[in-house]
């Protein structure tokens, strides 16, 4: 998705750990355990990077926060509301950062009861593991 480019999540690095790092989104206690192999960038100092996971379900949802479960480690459960979207991935903005979501190939993977996915709606995603980060600049 080109567009994930367009929305970077900002935040600091905090640790490389095999082919781990420790991103930690700006204005939040997030520590997100991402796979980022061979990882060479600055360690606590502000960067910008682009956090993608693949979806197992993607939902609708009529209302509720923006949030990333669990707080500390690999992201599982991301709800947030959609900045940007095509046909295979969208951008959602949750928990104090843009995430790019992969959609899954099985339809029945999509419970939209409140509405088809749309830009500034909200939506809710079970990810796979194995999230990713990649640094840009």
């Amino acid at each position: 998705m080109a567009t994930a480019t367009v929305f970077p999540a900002s935040g600091k690095v905090t640790a490389v750990r095999e082919g781990l790092v420790i991103f930690s989104p700006a204005g939040t206690n997030y520590e997100m355990h991402l796979v980022c192999p061979g990882y060479s960038g600055p360690v606590n100092t502000p960067v910008k990077g682009i956090i993608r996971v693949n979806a197992r379900k993607v939902y609708t949802v009529p209302s509720g926060g923006l949030f990333i479960t669990p707080i500390f480690g690999p992201p599982k459960i991301i709800q947030g509301r959609i900045r940007a979207l095509d046909e295979q991935s969208m951008v959602l903005h949750a928990g104090g950062a843009s995430i790019a979501v992969d959609f899954p190939a099985n339809d029945d993977a999509f419970d939209l009861q409140s509405g088809p996915l749309t830009v500034g709606r909200m939506a809710n995603v079970v990810a796979l593991p194995g999230g990713t980060f990649d640094l840009l600049g």
